[in-house]
């Protein structure tokens, strides 16, 4: 027979692992991967020994976290890749993925720095850039990216949009459409001025 004890705890583990997935979404989104385990555990209403029993490094805790939204980001750059206009699906996933970071500062800052550097995460997070670079090639070869760009500037366009800070998350998203707008105007081959000063490799914070 089924122990009801053993089952009630089970159940009281699942119950506090979901919880703190839940905060720990909800907090990364709002104010960036800076929390600390301790404040995710006090709004949990876990004690610290749980968390870290569940997550055992802030690496592991964001890695589960953004798990649906690495999917998610992964799917914006398929749905580019398979527009036939190359331009269009590029402009697309610029504009889905600015929209995305208004409402989720978090997921963003995991995506483009080297935090976390769990196993999954980052061949997700690798072969998402992979796509998204295969994107840019074909964007530039049928005419409508500048060739000068490369995918070091579209990691530059997430630092950038993750700067913008608003009132409340409407106007997050509308400026990030904003932005996102202004940016495509600059990266029209047609609309190129001047060629850029060589890339420079945006730093990517290690935590």
């Amino acid at each position: 027979m089924t122990n009801p004890l053993s089952h009630s705890l089970r159940s009281d583990a699942r119950d506090n692992r979901e919880r703190i997935l839940a905060v720990a979404r909800t907090t990364f989104a709002a104010q960036g991967l800076d929390v600390a385990m301790r404040e995710i555990a006090r709004r949990a209403e876990v004690g610290p020994a749980t968390l870290y029993r569940h997550f055992p490094t802030k690496e592991a805790l964001v890695t589960e976290a953004f798990r649906e939204q690495m999917t998610a980001c992964t799917a914006v750059v398929d749905e580019g890749l398979a527009d036939p206009d190359p331009w269009r699906g590029f402009c697309l996933v610029v504009e889905a993925v600015c929209e995305m970071q208004a409402l989720d500062r978090g997921f963003t800052a995991a995506f483009a720095s080297a935090f976390p550097r769990a196993i999954d995460f980052a061949a997700d997070r690798e072969r998402a850039l992979g796509k998204a670079a295969e994107l840019v090639r074909r964007a530039k070869a049928a005419g409508g990216l500048r060739a000068d760009f490369v995918l070091d500037d579209l990691i530059m366009v997430l630092m950038a949009n993750g700067g913008i800070r608003t009132t409340s998350p409407d106007d997050a998203v509308t400026a990030a459409r904003r932005f996102a707008a202004l940016l495509i105007q600059g990266m029209r081959a047609d609309r190129a001025g001047p060629p850029l000063l060589p890339p420079v490799r945006p730093h990517r914070r290690r935590s």
